[in-house]
């Protein structure tokens, strides 16, 4: 960020490295952090859910105060010098790092490593084998591949003079601010009202909603709100706020699904793999808007065609729906793979279970090694 910050004509090769590069450094503290939560996830699984609600809590005001002064200081100081800002948070990443405390392991031989890989990967792999897990994982995928990431016409739209609202982008981002309220208020509504559902009953539910939400916009680009009344502004902020809210009513659960889904001793590696898994989806899903944004000659001023967008993008959010038999029906409050036995313990192994025979002795063998 410093870099980016200093030089203004930096070459484009150099300044996609180093975005690159810092959404790196983002992404280690990220699975770190959800590595910590997915082992405490299998230690205390009735606690899953609270701990996936209080993650989505900080990333909601973290949001809302990121998009409330995003607008103020790009128009202040500028790009690069936002981009000097954002130094601020990385160094207080950096700060958590220093002070999370974690247990050192003595007498560690870095000879190892290949060996703790190699045994890692395979129980990696035997896991993914498994039905309670490639199934949940494809319907994850598709879920966010088929939701079109149309932002970016929206965004043109939302600043244009003539077929738009004329909005700066100050007030976008201020608009952006006050929607992250509803992010915040889903995350709080699962917590302590739809967190003991069954995970397909509820994705069904909120998919749905998802799906249905999108209409919001239709009506907004038609201008069909002016005709009630209503302006756009207010307009905006409503489906944005609802919009928020019913992504992270439609996240939620599968957060706290993918915690369930790691076996125990290689949490946050699979953690990492199965999140690697939804950011394929996230980046599918803006191929896919890009593409139909560029056949539907939507551009920076032309916007004929954006109604069609939407209307596709709503028609494909509800398309996960036929797949939900993916999902399976089980208790939030249980576990989807079985955990680490404790010492004390016996493990039934009846027929029904012969299955994860293998699993369940390469994890150990992970956690011995690891």
């Amino acid at each position: 960020m410093l870099l980016l910050s200093f030089h203004e004509n930096l070459h484009l090769v150099l300044a996609l490295l180093a975005l690159t590069a810092g959404s790196a450094g983002v992404a280690i503290a990220d699975v770190t952090i959800d590595a910590c939560v997915a082992q405490n996830s299998i230690s205390h699984p009735s606690l899953a859910a609270d701990m996936q609600s209080l993650c989505a809590f900080s990333s909601s005001v973290g949001a809302l105060l990121g998009f409330s002064v995003s607008g103020i200081f790009v128009h202040l100081i500028g790009p690069m010098g936002v981009f000097g800002l954002l130094t601020i948070p990385a160094g207080l990443v950096i700060l958590v790092g220093f002070l999370l405390d974690e247990p050192r392991m003595q007498n560690f031989s870095y000879r190892q490593v290949n060996q703790n890989f190699v045994d890692a990967s395979k129980a990696m792999w035997t896991t993914l084998k498994s039905e309670n897990v490639w199934r949940p994982c494809l319907y994850m995928y598709l879920s966010l591949a088929l939701s079109l990431n149309i932002l970016e016409g929206m965004f043109y739209w939302y600043t244009d003079s003539k077929d738009g609202p004329s909005f700066s982008q100050e007030s976008v981002g201020f608009i952006f601010s006050i929607s992250s309220i509803g992010s915040l208020l889903g995350a709080i509504l699962y917590q302590y009202a739809l967190k003991d559902y069954a995970f397909r009953d509820l994705l069904f539910w909120t998919q749905l909603l998802y799906g249905l939400s999108g209409m919001f916009d239709l009506i907004l680009v038609l201008r069909l709100n002016l005709k009630f009344g209503i302006p756009d502004y207010v307009f905006v902020v409503f489906v944005e706020s609802i919009g928020q809210m019913t992504i992270r009513l439609k996240w939620m659960p599968m957060l706290v699904l993918s915690s369930k889904l790691c076996p125990s001793g290689i949490e946050g590696t699979f953690f990492a793999l199965l999140m690697s898994i939804d950011n394929v989806g996230l980046l599918s899903s803006s191929w896919a808007g890009g593409f139909v944004l560029h056949v539907l000659k939507i551009t920076r001023t032309k916007f004929d065609n954006i109604w069609l967008a939407i209307l596709i993008r709503n028609i494909l959010r509800i398309t996960p729906l036929c797949m939900l038999f993916l999902v399976p029906r089980v208790d939030p409050n249980s576990f989807v793979l079985l955990p680490k036995e404790s010492e004390d313990s016996k493990v039934d192994m009846e027929a029904s279970e012969t299955k994860n025979v293998e699993l369940i002795s390469l994890v150990h063998s992970v956690d011995d090694n690891i």
